[in-house]
C-alpha cells in the first residue's frame, strides 16, 4: 500500500511538532551531511574491492602504484623523517646550550 498525499502530511506535522520550526533545517542538514559520509564510505568499500581484485597494483590518485615503488616512496620518507629528527635533536640541542650559557653563574 503506498504512502499518499494525507499520510505523508500527518508524518510533516508530526515531525514538525517533534523537533519544532527551529531545528528542522539543522536536522535536515545533519541528516545529509550523514547520507554524504555514508556514500562516499560505501564508495570507498567499492573501490577497495575493485583494488583488492589484483594484489600487485593499487591505484592512488588515478596513477597504478606497483610494491616497489610504494617501498622505495616508503624508504624515501623514512630516510626524510629520519633526517628531521637529527635537525631536531641538533636544534635542541644548541637552544639548551644557548639556555645554560645565558643562565647566570
Amino acid at each position: 500500500m503506498p504512502i499518499g498525499a494525507p499520510e505523508l502530511i500527518v508524518i510533516l506535522i508530526v515531525i514538525l511538532l517533534l523537533f519544532g520550526y527551529k531545528k528542522l533545517p539543522d536536522a535536515s542538514r545533519s541528516l545529509g551531511r550523514s547520507l554524504r559520509i555514508f556514500k562516499g564510505e560505501m564508495k570507498g568499500m567499492k573501490d577497495d574491492d575493485v583494488r583488492g581484485k589484483d594484489p600487485a597494483k593499487t591505484t592512488v590518485r588515478g596513477e597504478i602504484v606497483t610494491p616497489a615503488a610504494q617501498t622505495a616512496e616508503a624508504d624515501a620518507l623514512a630516510a626524510e623523517a629520519h633526517a628531521a629528527e637529527l635537525r631536531a635533536a641538533e636544534l635542541r640541542a644548541r637552544a639548551e646550550q644557548a639556555r645554560t650559557s645565558d643562565r647566570p653563574s
